[in-house]
């Protein structure tokens, strides 16, 4: 029920105009959402920067209706990349292939990545292709190693999820072609005919992905808030004596600042997910109804993080 509730609300223009002019509301997903246009995302990226963390800008906006659309949102991320460039900001840039139009055309979806990579090996960066729900994850694995990793093997990247049950077999696909993987937990509400519904089935499944990635992976992302995975990653890297520049933690904007600068103290690399748009009132809306129980994590993890100042 309370996901239909953030799903139903996701969509409401009249709650949306009133959320953006509500300072209350603007302040909560300030937090989460690095404002909404270039200019804002940048400079969250330059405080991320002073923190001695990278960033990875990611413009709101999923599945897109037409071919303009598609056209636009490609010409954003291409106008991102120059201002990354221009500024020489310590960031790349996520992208969803929905936004790029796969639901359109996929040759309309690869020739618009065709030019964003094409700009991204230009200025010497990387594009991170996002993973979606489950419906999209063969159609964008092959779309990748197919049409787009090919031609850009050194600035293009993808994301995989280890509550799907193929995770590890993706995870060895990768690792045999040399492509580098942002690994996450996944956040999408998804059947259990492909994945894990129990959280310690799914912690199981990132451990024996991550370290599969950190022994044979390209520069693996590990993309968690866990504290138990964390200290496993770290554990197992001693372990199997795998230097802190073979791999970077990953973490969302926002969400336990406090853990980012420990883990930049005790030498590890960290880069942040950085959202930003005008469209972050459904984004929020969106990814606690993926998964009400965000609602207790994003809450739970403030309070963890004024607890931690507290102390200090």
């Amino acid at each position: 029920m309370l996901r239909s509730v953030f799903l139903f609300l996701a969509g409401q223009q009249q709650i949306f105009k009133f959320v953006r002019n509500n300072r209350l509301a603007k302040s909560f997903a300030d937090r989460f959402v690095a404002g909404e246009t270039v200019d804002t995302a940048l400079t969250a990226v330059a405080k991320l920067k002073a923190r001695r963390i990278t960033a990875s800008l990611d413009l709101l906006g999923e599945s897109v209706h037409n071919e303009a659309e598609a056209n636009a949102a490609g010409e954003a991320y291409v106008a991102i990349l120059d201002r990354i460039h221009e500024q020489k900001a310590d960031a790349n840039v996520s992208v969803k292939l929905t936004a790029m139009g796969l639901d359109i055309s996929e040759d309309l979806c690869v020739t618009i990545m065709h030019k964003i990579l094409e700009r991204a090996r230009d200025y010497g960066s990387f594009v991170r292709i996002d993973m979606e729900s489950s419906e999209y994850t063969q159609r964008t694995l092959d779309l990748f190693e197919r049409r787009l990793y090919p031609a850009y093997p050194r600035n293009v990247g993808i994301v995989l999820q280890s509550y799907l049950f193929r995770a590890f077999a993706d995870v060895e696909r990768a690792i045999l072609i040399k492509a580098r993987v942002r690994l996450c937990k996944g956040a999408y509400k998804e059947p259990e005919t492909v994945a894990y519904p129990d959280k310690k089935d799914v912690d199981a499944s990132y451990i024996r992905c991550m370290h599969e990635l950190m022994l044979h992976g390209n520069y693996p992302g590990i993309a968690t808030h866990d504290e138990t995975i964390i200290t496993e990653a770290k554990r197992f890297a001693k372990a199997n004596d795998i230097a802190p520049d073979r791999y970077e933690f990953q973490m969302l904007y926002g969400v336990r600042r406090d853990l980012q600068d420990e883990l930049i103290r005790e030498g590890y690399r960290m880069r942040v997910y950085v959202p930003f748009g005008t469209q972050w009132y459904p984004y929020l809306m969106r990814r606690l109804a993926e998964r009400p129980a965000n609602v207790a994590f994003l809450t739970g993890n403030l309070f963890k993080e004024m607890v931690g100042k507290r102390r200090r």
